[in-house]
């Protein structure tokens, strides 16, 4: 039986987009079920105390430029630092995942479509418009996405996800778990990976 890994996440993320394809090789490789949770964000900070980009320390800030830079590099992407639509208003993005989740369909060509057009193309992807542009062009039908998107259940889903990633322990997007156990950060795929391989016992919190 092939293991299953929770992926948590927000299409506003920039790690989330720079481990993208990262993340989905190593899957692929371990022949992992992902099994996509799409979650609200600024919830999420907002639980842990964590003040969004710009009003974090200025030590804080310079870090997060070199990272990206660096990781840029490492990941062999090419996007702009400052792109003109970030950030978006990113819950239709997310819940247009979770649409795509619950009939079975596969998120990621979509979701590499979007991370693109904010980051690379700088489209305003929380422009419904270019969101169902995006979906119709992975071969989805885009407005009924966006309709389904804009459900009642799929807005039970989103509010669920992000409960759910803050009582196990999630800081932050990307997120990984595995058995239980967080991999924080799309630079711990590889640790991820490696506990794949391994088939080790989730390491836990001493008390």
């Amino acid at each position: 039986m092939s293991a299953t890994v929770e992926y948590h996440f927000s299409m506003v993320s920039p790690w989330a987009f720079i481990g993208h394809d990262a993340f989905h090789k190593a899957m692929a490789r371990r022949n992992v079920k992902i099994d996509y949770k799409p979650i609200a964000l600024l919830e999420i900070f907002e639980e842990h105390g964590t003040p969004l980009p710009p009003k974090r320390h200025p030590s804080r800030q310079k870090m997060r430029w070199l990272e990206l830079q660096r990781w840029r590099e490492r990941r062999e992407l090419t996007f702009n630092l400052k792109p003109a639509f970030w950030p978006f208003p990113f819950a239709t993005a997310d819940k247009v995942i979770i649409a795509l989740a619950a009939r079975g369909d596969d998120p990621s060509a979509f979701m590499s479509d979007v991370f693109k057009s904010v980051w690379s193309d700088e489209k305003n992807m929380g422009d419904e418009g270019e969101l169902q542009a995006a979906a119709d062009r992975n071969g989805f039908d885009g407005a009924a996405l966006l309709e389904a998107a804009k459900s009642p259940e799929v807005e039970v889903a989103y509010k669920a996800n992000t409960t759910n990633s803050m009582a196990m322990g999630n800081v932050g997007s990307p997120s990984y778990f595995l058995n239980g156990e967080i991999f924080w950060g799309q630079d711990r795929i590889g640790l991820l990976e490696d506990a794949l391989s391994s088939g080790r016992k989730p390491f836990t919190v001493p008390d």
